[in-house]
């Protein structure tokens, strides 16, 4: 009896078996965890997962030539675009009838838009072609080809047609080719004249820049928050309000700050000019160019290096360096090998950050940067607010995007994302 009740299954309290009751209760609990997280999980996706997902659609995305004009793209794909030849009046009269449609919908003018970022001109062509498109009736009005070539002489031109060929296509390479200073042709992929490469040197700008930022931070910030780290905490309290201090100001009030002290008339060059250092008439450029950008960025940034450094440093036992001491090392040595090795982590965390923020900055850098001094990221704004160029911009933010994550991959190899460490 004994042993045919120990063979059987262990029971619960209520008697079901113990293993279904455990089971039971744990994915109680993960449910209870699910629900007390579910709206973290809501916002992240609201805010961040999707805004992404459409900036990675948006840039290869590009339906609006064939909504737009769905008859002329199929007689298009009938038309060889490599012969140099302009297309039979069969393309005329299915791109009159896709116009009529396209100015009644007030697509057309969209339509020019979206094609004068490959060929200038495109938009004003639309624009103007669609008053008198519409006038004309497509049974009775036919033949089109001279007509329209009368109405417009853009609508003689190859060129016309072979841009909207090449850029029908549904979805897109073109705007991450336009991002690379490239461009997408009949007969593939082409560089951009040199007037319009831009792009390419802004990327290597802004991470030549960020870098030297960061640079800047961690010398900055290492001996204050060494300095924070060491001294009696009533001392490291009040200094600590001060490294805060700057949050508590507008990042545009700081910043407009910063453009008056760099001016050739601001505080920096009179002061200069005050103690003699600098003649009158030799005062300082250090505004609207890469210098003025790092030093307004810098200090911007500054107190995000110093926080990590600072709750790392505060971690590392003083016991170390007085046994270091006591054992005949010297100062330099005590630092170098014993205190410095500890505090890397707090560098590692703090670099990320910093890193992180100022490649994808732009509000400083367009007050202060003037034309060589500003990032890629200003470029985004710029094609988002000016020039509605939303497919360029997407494709911009996803290159620094993955540039950003590729960095961030790097650093995890070579140092160990395990090893950063806040505090």
């Amino acid at each position: 009896m004994t042993d045919a009740t120990q063979s059987g299954p262990m029971l619960a309290a209520d008697g079901t078996p113990l293993k279904k009751s455990l089971a039971r209760s744990l994915r109680r609990r993960k449910l209870r965890a699910l629900a007390l997280i579910a709206p973290l999980l809501l916002f992240v996706m609201l805010s961040f997962v999707i805004p992404i997902v459409s900036m990675l659609m948006r840039s290869v995305e590009n339906g609006i030539v064939a909504e737009t004009l769905p008859l002329t793209v199929v007689e298009l794909q009938n038309w060889d675009a490599e012969g140099g030849e302009l297309p039979d009046e069969a393309l005329y009269a299915a791109f009159i009838k896709d116009m009529i449609v396209a100015v009644e919908a007030k697509t057309h003018t969209r339509l020019g838009t979206r094609l004068n970022y490959e060929q200038t001109g495109m938009s004003s062509m639309f624009r103007k072609s669609g008053r008198n498109i519409k006038r004309l009736d497509p049974e009775a009005d036919a033949p089109f080809k001279e007509k329209l070539i009368e109405i417009h002489d853009g609508w003689g031109d190859v060129e016309t047609w072979r841009t909207i060929k090449t850029h029908a296509v549904p979805i897109t390479n073109g705007y991450f080719l336009n991002a690379v200073d490239m461009r997408r042709t009949p007969e593939g992929a082409q560089a951009q004249p040199e007037d319009k490469q831009i792009l390419i040197k802004l990327f290597g700008r802004t991470l030549m820049m960020s870098l030297i930022i960061t640079g800047a931070c961690i010398l900055l910030a290492y001996p204050v928050s060494y300095l924070l780290a060491t001294l009696p905490m009533r001392v490291s309290n009040l200094l600590m309000i001060l490294v805060l201090l700057p949050f508590w100001t507008s990042l545009l009030v700081r910043t407009s700050a910063w453009k008056v002290m760099l001016q050739q008339q601001g505080v920096i060059n009179e002061t200069l000019v005050w103690l003699g250092l600098v003649a009158d008439d030799a005062r300082l450029v250090i505004i609207n160019n890469q210098f003025g950008t790092i030093i307004a960025m810098t200090h911007i940034l500054l107190p995000f290096m110093i926080l990590p450094m600072y709750s790392v440093m505060q971690t590392i036992p003083p016991s170390y360096t007085r046994a270091a001491k006591s054992m005949g090392a010297t100062n330099w040595t005590t630092f170098w090998r014993i205190y410095f090795p500890q505090s890397i982590p707090g560098i590692g965390a703090g670099s990320i950050l910093v890193f992180i923020l100022a490649i994808g900055y732009y509000i400083t850098p367009e007050i202060v940067g003037g034309t060589k001094g500003v990032f890629i990221s200003n470029r985004i704004a710029y094609h988002i607010s000016s020039s509605l160029n939303w497919g360029l911009a997407a494709a911009l933010g996803t290159i620094l995007l993955a540039v950003v994550l590729l960095l961030y991959w790097c650093y995890d190899k070579i140092v160990g994302i395990d090893n950063v460490k806040l505090g």
